[in-house]
C-alpha cells in the first residue's frame, strides 16, 4: 500500500504569528507573520512568535460557533432553535438532520489542532539549538498534548507522523499518513507532552494567561480520567482505528483513575496563584474576567481589533470571532410594549447579537436546575429578566405599557422568565399583546413565561458568556460585533470534578478528598449570593449548609455529571463530558421542548438517535478529498458509520 500524505498547508503559511511583548506590558503582543519556515524557528524570536501563536490558535476553537455547535447541541443542554441551520439541526441527531463528513461542526478541532501541533514540533526540535529554556520550550509541549488530546476524544486514532515522522515538524504540502490507535496517542504524545510541562512549566504564569505548571496538571489528570473510561469501556461503544482495550505501559484503568485522582489533588493541594472564588456570579461576571479561578482562556480585547483577532465593530461570526453565545441568544428584540420595541440589541451582558440557533430543552430548568433559590448557579448562568433600555437608543418616552396595561419605565422588567410553573400565567393564543406569546399574571407590569413554557424561539439567554464593552458611552455600543471577552477554557474548580470522578470509580481518597467532600466544596461556594442577577439587586445570603446538607451520602457518576452541567453549562464541557463517561444516550437521548412558534407553549418529547459510532466525529471531508489515495484507502482512513 502506498503511503498516505496529510496536507498541512498552514503551518508552512500561517495568516498571523504572534510574538512575545515586553515584561512590563506582561501581555502577549501579536504582530501580522506571513510564513513558518523551518528556518524562522532557528532563531530565539522565531521561536518565541511560534509560542505565541499557539496562544492565539486557540481562537480558531474556543469562541467560534461551529466548534461551539458541535460540543452543546444534541446534549441535554441545548438543541436546535428557531432560527437553527442545518449545521445545528444536524448535531441533534433528532431526525432533522444526520451528522456528515462535510459539516463544518465536526471539523473544527481537526482543522485548528493539526496546524498548532505542527508549529510546537518546529518549537520543540529547534529550542535547544537557539539556546531557548526549558520552561518556554513546554509551554509548546503543553499545547501538543492539550490539541491532541483534543484530537483524540473527539475522532478516535489520530496521525502522529504529519509527514516527516513521529512527532516531527513537517514543511510537506502533501497529506499523510495513517491514524495511530487512541493508546498510541495517548502514550506516545499526550502523556510525555503533559508530564514534561507539569515538571518544567513555572508555577505562576510568565506573562498574563500563559499556562503553568497547574495547567498541565489540569490536562494531564483529565487525559487520565478520560483514558481510565476508555480502558473500561463499560458500555462497549467502538473505538477506531480498531484496538484492544489494553495500555502499551502495562497499567490498568484502575492506575489511571487513581493518578487523575493524585494530580488533581496535587493541585487542589498547591494552588499557586489559583483559586476558588468566594462567589459563583463573580466567575462569569464581566467586569471580573482574568480573574484567578481561570486556568485557560482563548483571548480578546476591545482595545484593538488585531489583538482582538476580528472586527471590533462587527462580527461576522467567523475567523478568530467569539461569537458562540450569540448562537444561544433569541431574538429579544421582538419584544413590543405597546407597540413600542422596549428592549433593544444592546452591547451588555445580558443582550448582545441573536441568532436564535441553539435553544435549551425545557429539562434544564425543571431537573439540572431545579433548585434556583438556594443555588446561586441559575442565577448566574442565565438571563432570566429582560428589561427596558429604550432610552439608551434615543427614545425619552418615559413609560409605556406593558403587561395587564401597567406602565414600564426604563430599567424595569419587561419580560421575565418565572422559576417555577403557574397554574395563574394566563398566555395569548398567538403572538399576544408582548409580541412573542409571553403571559400575564394579575398585578405584574411584566410579562412572563414559565420553566414548562419554553420553546425553540423564546428561551432564557447565556448570561455568563454574554458581550461586555466598556465603550458603550451610555448608548446601545456595538451588540453587532463579537465579543471582546476571552472565552473561557479550563478553571481550577475542575480539579475537584476530576478528583471526585476518579474517586467515584475506585480511586483510593486522601483525608477530606471523598467524592462528597470533594463536590461539597463546589456546592458550598454555589450557595453563596452577593448579588441577584434576575432582579438587578444586592442578595447578600448564605445558603451553604443546606447545599452541603441536600448532597447524596454516596455520590456516583450521575451526580457529578449533573454538578458539571450546573457549573459549565454552556461552555463547550457537555458533549465531552458525555461522551467520557459513555452516558450520552441515557442522558441526553430524548428531550422535551416547545415548537417554532411564537405563542407555542406545547410540550413535545423529542427523542434522539444516539449509535455507537456517534461517540466519535467524522474525519472531515476536505482531508479525504485531499489525499493522495484509492478510495478504498479513504473510506479506511474514515470514522465507521460516516
Amino acid at each position: 500500500m502506498k503511503k498516505l500524505k496529510i496536507k498541512m498547508t498552514i503551518t508552512a503559511v500561517l495568516a498571523v504569528t504572534l510574538f512575545i511583548g515586553s515584561c512590563t506590558e506582561d501581555l502577549l503582543e501579536e504582530n501580522p507573520k506571513s510564513v513558518f519556515t523551518p528556518d524562522f524557528f532557528q532563531s530565539e524570536s522565531g521561536v518565541e512568535g511560534g509560542i505565541t501563536a499557539l496562544y492565539t490558535h486557540l481562537r480558531f476553537l474556543y469562541g467560534a460557533w461551529n466548534f461551539y455547535n458541535s460540543t452543546e447541541t444534541g446534549t441535554d443542554e441545548y438543541t436546535w432553535a428557531q432560527s437553527a441551520d442545518g449545521n445545528f439541526k444536524d448535531m441533534d441527531l433528532s431526525g432533522v438532520g444526520s451528522i456528515i463528513s462535510t459539516s463544518a461542526p465536526s471539523a473544527g478541532p481537526w482543522n485548528a489542532c493539526f496546524n498548532a501541533i505542527n508549529t510546537a514540533s518546529g518549537i520543540i526540535e529547534n529550542a535547544e539549538a537557539v539556546g531557548i529554556e526549558e520552561a518556554l520550550v513546554s509551554e509548546a509541549r503543553f499545547f501538543r498534548g492539550f490539541d491532541y488530546f483534543l484530537l483524540v476524544q473527539t475522532y478516535g486514532g489520530v496521525p502522529l507522523d504529519l509527514g516527516a515522522g513521529e512527532l516531527q515538524f513537517n514543511t510537506s504540502t502533501n497529506r499523510g499518513s495513517v491514524r495511530n490507535t487512541v493508546p498510541e496517542v495517548y502514550t506516545r504524545a499526550i502523556f510525555p507532552d503533559l508530564l514534561t510541562a507539569v515538571e518544567n512549566l513555572p508555577d505562576t504564569p510568565r506573562l498574563t494567561g500563559t499556562v503553568t505548571k497547574n495547567v498541565a496538571r489540569l490536562y494531564l489528570s483529565k487525559a487520565y480520567l478520560t483514558y481510565a473510561w476508555w480502558l473500561e469501556n463499560p458500555n462497549n461503544i467502538p473505538t477506531y482505528p480498531e484496538a484492544p482495550r489494553t495500555d502499551p505501559d502495562g497499567h490498568s484503568a484502575s492506575w489511571y483513575f487513581q493518578e487523575a485522582y493524585n494530580i488533581a489533588a496535587t493541585a487542589i493541594d498547591n494552588p499557586g496563584p489559583y483559586t476558588l472564588l468566594e462567589y459563583f456570579y463573580d466567575v462569569h461576571w464581566a467586569p471580573n474576567d482574568r480573574h484567578t479561578e481561570m486556568l485557560l482562556y482563548a483571548d480578546h480585547t476591545e482595545e484593538s481589533a488585531i489583538y482582538n483577532g476580528a472586527d471590533l465593530g462587527f462580527g461576522i461570526s467567523g475567523a478568530e470571532d467569539n461569537a458562540s453565545v450569540w448562537m444561544a441568544t433569541w431574538n429579544y428584540t421582538t419584544i413590543r410594549s405597546s407597540g413600542a420595541s422596549t428592549v433593544q440589541r444592546e452591547a451588555a451582558q445580558s443582550y448582545g447579537r441573536p441568532w436564535t440557533r441553539m435553544a435549551p430543552p425545557v429539562n434544564v430548568f425543571e431537573e439540572t436546575f431545579e433548585e434556583k433559590d438556594l443555588d446561586s448557579r441559575y442565577d448566574g448562568t442565565f438571563v432570566t429578566t429582560y428589561r427596558g433600555n429604550w432610552d439608551k437608543a434615543g427614545d425619552d418616552t418615559p413609560s409605556y405599557l406593558n403587561a395587564n396595561d401597567l406602565p414600564v419605565e426604563p430599567g424595569d422588567a419587561i419580560l421575565s422568565f418565572l422559576d417555577e410553573n403557574n397554574p395563574a400565567v394566563v398566555y395569548p393564543s398567538d403572538a399576544g399583546a408582548s409580541n412573542v406569546g409571553a403571559g400575564v399574571l394579575a398585578g405584574r407590569s411584566d410579562f412572563v413565561i414559565e420553566p414548562g413554557a419554553i420553546s425553540r424561539v423564546v428561551y432564557p439567554g447565556l448570561w455568563k458568556l454574554g458581550t461586555y464593552r466598556t465603550d458603550n458611552n451610555g448608548g446601545l455600543g456595538s451588540p453587532n460585533a463579537g465579543l471582546t471577552r476571552p472565552f473561557p477554557i479550563a478553571k481550577f474548580s475542575e480539579f475537584y470534578f476530576i478528583a471526585a470522578e476518579a474517586a467515584v470509580k475506585g480511586a483510593a481518597t486522601q483525608s477530606s478528598k471523598s467524592a462528597r467532600d470533594l463536590m461539597n466544596v463546589i456546592r458550598a461556594r454555589a450557595g453563596k449570593w452577593r448579588f441577584d442577577n434576575g432582579e438587578q439587586e444586592e442578595r447578600i445570603e448564605d445558603n451553604s449548609d443546606a447545599l452541603v446538607n441536600e448532597t447524596p451520602t454516596t455520590i456516583d457518576v450521575d451526580f457529578i455529571l449533573a454538578e458539571r452541567s450546573r457549573e459549565y453549562f454552556g461552555e463547550g464541557y457537555r458533549w465531552y463530558d458525555l461522551v467520557r463517561t459513555q452516558k450520552w444516550g441515557e442522558i441526553a437521548g430524548s428531550y422535551r421542548i416547545a415548537g417554532t412558534n411564537y405563542g407555542d407553549h406545547t410540550l413535545v418529547t423529542v427523542s434522539r438517535t444516539i449509535e455507537p459510532f456517534h461517540y466519535l466525529r467524522p474525519i472531515p471531508q476536505g482531508q479525504l478529498d485531499s489525499m493522495e489515495a484509492t478510495d478504498a484507502e479513504k473510506a479506511a482512513y474514515q470514522n465507521p458509520g460516516y
